[in-house]
């Protein structure tokens, strides 16, 4: 589990963080980072009804937070970044979700800023 202050909860976080980011897709998960400089990093997720039954779903943002718990030391303070499951991710493994989720942070953090 994340840690409660890691997490974004709301609507507006949310907007505010997708708004601001820096947007990279892979085959299953599209990152959107932003970066405000102040605080610590903080995850959310969005995994659609496109992924499949709410069993899926949940099963996806379950893996992806795990997944997320070990990077999110490594992301720099100030750190907005939300995760999207495409519906390729809901058949896949956790270490091929762990594979895309680090080339995409990767990518993201090496250019963003």
């Amino acid at each position: 589990m994340l840690p409660t202050g890691a997490r974004l909860r709301t609507r507006s976080e949310f907007q505010s963080a997708l708004r601001h980011a820096r947007r990279l897709g892979g085959p299953t998960v599209v990152v959107h980072l932003a970066r405000d400089g102040s605080g610590p990093a903080r995850v959310g997720f969005i995994v659609g009804r496109t992924v499949g039954p709410a069993v899926s779903r949940n099963r996806l943002r379950r893996q992806l937070r795990h997944l997320l718990r070990e990077r999110l030391p490594r992301l720099p303070a100030g750190t907005r970044l939300v995760v999207r499951g495409l519906p390729a991710a809901a058949g896949r493994s956790s270490a091929e979700l762990g594979h895309d989720l680090d080339a995409l942070l990767g990518r993201a953090t090496g250019a963003a800023g």
